[in-house]
């Protein structure tokens, strides 16, 4: 009987983390550069049950397998590139990339799913690479960020809206001269002088290879423990990648999708929540009532 409850009691906190996920994800809709998270469940090993005792009649005591529930293993992001929308502020940009990766074995460019990603025949995983906005983040290392919705303090700095440093190409801080109204960035994200039109300064981009790879900080920010893993390098001229001012990625949040989900996570665990009553009333009954005879 414990074990029908355990089974159940996993159920739910399966479900509840699957509904929070779903829950963060509605929250983070106008939240630009956000990255979707799916919830993954796990079921735990199987067990094999076999009768205890039994005669001569029956020479096989195996009943079977039993499932003894799931569990939330873990919660994977969504890399794919966001709607591009047009702004009009001079400190917005957006990061519109499509970088190829070639099959080794087949000279053809991998045809990654809607999700960025691609499995082989071998169930070899290969995520299609991305393009981040680099930034000093809290610990002092490198950030990466698709939110560009920057903003420009009284010296000149570059911030991003959660206010850490925009890096640039050498991994310096940004700080601007002028006005923030002619502030002008070529597709190749170098900032151009504003009387002469030369290109000077170029917006830090680091393109990441793994993007799976990658560790959630908060405000939107990535960190990567591990670059030679995660294919960490710096934007080349071949890749192709285009920076547009004035413009913004929004998050690429499946609105529809998420409320339906969040709304079958609830039932689920409405359902084991029953459960887990059904067994309490069992269990009252066989201490108070039962045990009483």
């Amino acid at each position: 009987m414990l074990r029908g409850l355990y089974t159940a009691a996993a159920g739910m906190m399966t479900q509840q983390s699957r509904h929070d996920t779903d829950v963060q994800n509605i929250a983070n809709i106008n939240t630009p550069g956000y990255k979707q998270v799916n919830s993954v469940a796990r079921s735990f090993p199987e067990v094999l049950i076999s009768m205890i005792g039994g005669g001569a009649e029956n020479p096989n005591p195996q009943l079977g397998k039993l499932n003894t529930g799931v569990f939330a293993e873990e919660s994977l992001s969504m890399y794919q590139q966001g709607v591009i929308t047009e702004s009009e502020k001079p400190t917005d940009f957006a990061l519109v990339s499509d970088i190829e990766v070639t099959d080794p074995a087949t000279g053809q460019n991998i045809p990654f799913d809607q999700s960025g990603k691609y499995v082989d025949a071998d169930g070899k995983v290969t995520y299609k690479p991305e393009a981040y906005f680099t930034v000093r983040n809290a610990d002092g290392g490198i950030g990466y960020t698709k939110d560009g919705s920057f903003k420009v303090t009284p010296d000149g700095l570059l911030l991003t809206s959660a206010g850490y440093q925009v890096l640039d190409a050498n991994n310096r801080p940004i700080r601007l001269t002028g006005s923030v109204d002619s502030l002008k960035v070529n597709e190749q994200g170098f900032i151009l002088n504003p009387a002469t039109g030369a290109p000077g300064t170029r917006l830090g981009i680091a393109v990441v290879g793994q993007p799976g790879q990658m560790v959630r900080t908060g405000d939107g920010l990535f960190k990567v423990d591990d670059t030679a893993a995660a294919g960490v390098r710096a934007l080349g001229n071949a890749d192709r990648v285009e920076v547009r001012q004035h413009y913004l990625e929004q998050s690429n949040v499946d609105s529809s999708a998420a409320v339906v989900d969040m709304n079958t996570a609830l039932r689920a665990y409405e359902a084991n929540q029953k459960v887990v009553q059904f067994y309490d009333k069992s269990l009252d009954k066989a201490v108070n009532e039962v045990g009483k005879v």
